[in-house]
């Protein structure tokens, strides 16, 4: 999660288009190099066995040209590096252009600039980059037939002159170097490629992107079904989480440390500014990201990076940048259409959503109407805890009314450990708790049902003198 929020799209979109095909291209040329770089091992044999003169002769010739294909090939290198980070640029460009099109479409002057200044730039960049790493190749193989067609004729002019050999012996030389002329240019042709696919390796591991193995899903997973799982007590002690990777510095921010418990049926309330930490909280709290410092409990059982998926699993989320996939992936098929068509009943989405299969008939829907879907794939899941990041922002008055009163209790009723992230304050009352963060740190915790329907101001008011 942190890896990819770091690097950002633009670098994911190049690393699973660009890098993976360009190592699935240098794979390709490793059974032709291997037979190439045998008959050349072949060659070479022979060449000694004809005469171990001539052969140490050969070797010292091909070792200057090593060396010199060494420094145009590290050139080249470079280039094609710089081209991938030229690459995961254009992405970036790419990305823009798609999701801002509607800005880029207002403002003619933004739009000429974003063209000329960014997209072509980059292209160009990425242009020139290419061309001269191509050149640089270009050069090394003028080189390495130079100094081929070289060594065929000192063969025929310069060894006569200083040895003593048989006419059998020069003209062997020479048909089987002439013989290993096409296998050398293959290696030869399959080093850009190669090299290529060694720095797009670079780039996919550098990411450390990867998806846990069936094997390790089936050890974290044995035992667990959602639908059947008492729900446990999730339990914070002294947890820190910084979004410097080397540890809390300076200027980064820090979240805790973070005493915090969320019991069978609680239903808690967040609170806080921009920037207070309420969505770090969130991501911590889910088992997104893992905590720096402190503890992390869940019925007892500490959790760790080896049983951190099996956490995650107890958890229903819906973010605030949520996703909506098209279909219901991973749920109980035997009655999940019929459940389902009973929940978009209850978030008045029947008229324009039907589920069939397992497939959702259209997620082309207004942003408030698209949440509700979100609610409904949370509810579905039917998981012991539940995790809802600003659902009711942008939600008409009605459906605000129907989440407080009667979708929050129901969950609660039904044993589920609630949070929410919200300023609604005047359903502040109906929570069990009411905790605030700023800067990163709990700053009180508040009972709602103390205070029916009492301003924020008010209860921050409190919340600050308790602090």
């Amino acid at each position: 999660m942190r890896t990819l929020e770091k690097n950002g799209p633009s670098h994911i979109l190049a690393v699973l288009t660009d890098d993976v095909s360009a190592v699935a291209w240098a794979l390709q040329c490793v059974p032709g190099l291997t037979i190439n770089g045998a008959v050349l091992v072949g060659g070479a044999v022979y060449l000694a066995c004809l005469s171990w003169t001539i052969f140490l002769g050969v070797v010292g010739l091909m070792l200057v040209g090593a060396l010199t294909y060494k420094v145009l090939h590290d050139r080249a290198f470079r280039l094609i590096y710089a081209a991938r980070e030229s690459r995961a640029s254009l992405f970036r460009h790419f990305r823009s252009l798609t999701e801002g099109i509607k800005e880029l479409m207002m403002h003619r002057g933004r739009r000429e600039a974003f063209l000329s200044e960014d997209v072509t730039h980059t292209a160009l960049s990425l242009r020139h980059l290419n061309l001269v790493a191509t050149k640089q190749y270009m050069i090394a193989d003028g080189w390495t037939q130079f100094l081929f067609y070289s060594l065929i004729g000192a063969i025929l002019l310069v060894v006569p002159n200083l040895f003593t050999l048989p006419a059998e012996s020069l003209t062997g030389y020479v048909f089987t170097i002439l013989y290993m002329m096409n296998p050398q240019w293959a290696v030869i042709g399959t080093v850009p490629t190669l090299i290529r696919g060694q720095v797009a390796l670079e780039k996919i591991e550098g990411l450390g992107l990867s998806l846990e193995s069936l094997e390790e899903a089936k050890e974290t997973d044995a035992g667990f079904h959602p639908q059947t799982l008492q729900t446990p007590s999730l339990e914070w002690e002294g947890v820190v989480f910084s979004y410097d990777d080397e540890g809390p510095g300076d200027n980064s921010f820090v979240l805790g440390p973070v005493d915090f418990r969320l019991n069978p049926g609680d239903l808690v309330f967040i609170v806080g500014g921009n920037g207070s930490g309420k969505s770090t909280f969130v991501k911590l709290l889910v088992g997104l990201y893992r905590p720096q410092l402190g503890e992390i409990r869940l019925g007892g059982t500490p959790i760790a990076d080896s049983n951190r998926d099996w956490y995650r699993q107890h958890f229903s989320v819906t973010f605030s940048d949520f996703y909506l996939f098209e279909k219901l992936l991973g749920l109980e098929k035997n009655t999940l259409d019929s459940r389902a068509q009973m929940y978009l009943r209850n978030l008045a989405l029947d008229r324009k959503v039907r589920v069939t299969e397992q497939r959702l008939s259209t997620t082309d829907l207004s942003q408030g109407q698209r949440r509700r879907l979100a609610l409904l794939t949370a509810y579905l899941e039917d998981r012991p805890f539940y995790v809802f990041d600003e659902w009711a922002a942008d939600q008409d008055p009605q459906y605000k009314e129907v989440f407080y009163t009667e979708l929050l209790p129901e969950l609660r009723d039904r044993g589920k450990g609630v949070a929410v992230i919200t300023h609604d304050d005047r359903y502040f009352h109906l929570g069990d708790r009411i905790i605030k963060f700023d800067e990163g740190k709990i700053i009180g915790s508040w009972s709602g049902s103390s205070s029916p329907e009492e301003p924020l101001h008010r209860v921050n008011r409190k919340l600050d003198r308790r602090a």
